[in-house]
């Protein structure tokens, strides 16, 4: 290459770096709107968790033993009644499956299902579940006492049977004997 050219060069390589200016305008653009500032993101207030120590409750009652059930429930009675104490009382009575437990706790769990008290706000909805449960559970209970009726009674009537069926060899094993019938006239062959 030539040296003169270099320049020359050089000269139109940054006349094509630059760009041309957009021409000014004299009138004016309208100035965009002002931007409210973004609202501080609050955290919700969470009540707190009602439903969780009683179900850790409810398992450490199940490891206890009837004695110690019955010790658990006599202490809450001496206590002031309120929405968690009846909810307490019903889990105890789950358990302890004494006659009429399972409709007393039924009535516990309903009776907080259906209190307007605050203090059973955060709890309703385990003690209808709970009274749900007692509901099935009776059910269950009353179908398995008609069959075991049933049990008992089919089990009286294959005695009665079996005695009867016994009887009845005891008969034929007394019957005489009878004499064997040749199908032969006698001398005649």
């Amino acid at each position: 290459m030539n040296k003169h050219y270099a320049p020359l060069l050089l000269a139109l390589l940054l006349a094509g770096c630059t760009a041309p200016r957009p021409p000014q305008h004299t009138t004016r653009l309208p100035a965009p709107p002002p931007v409210a500032p973004a609202p501080i993101a609050v955290a919700p207030v969470v009540p707190p968790d009602e439903v969780a120590p009683l179900l850790a409750y409810h398992q450490s009652l199940r490891r206890m033993t009837q004695g110690e059930l019955l010790k658990e429930l006599s202490g809450l009675s001496l206590q002031q009644k309120t929405p968690k104490l009846s909810l307490q009382s019903g889990m105890i009575l789950m358990l302890t499956r004494g006659n009429g437990d399972l409709a007393r706790a039924q009535a516990l769990f309903d009776a907080v299902a259906s209190a307007g008290e605050p203090e059973a706000q955060g709890i309703k909805s385990l003690a209808a579940l709970l009274s749900s449960y007692c509901a099935e559970a009776r059910r269950l209970s009353d179908h398995a006492e008609k069959l075991g009726a049933q049990l008992k009674e089919n089990q009286r009537k294959t005695e009665q049977l079996t005695e009867t069926l016994e009887a009845l060899k005891a008969i034929e094993r007394g019957l005489p004997v009878r004499p064997q019938t040749s199908t032969n006239p006698p001398g005649g062959k």
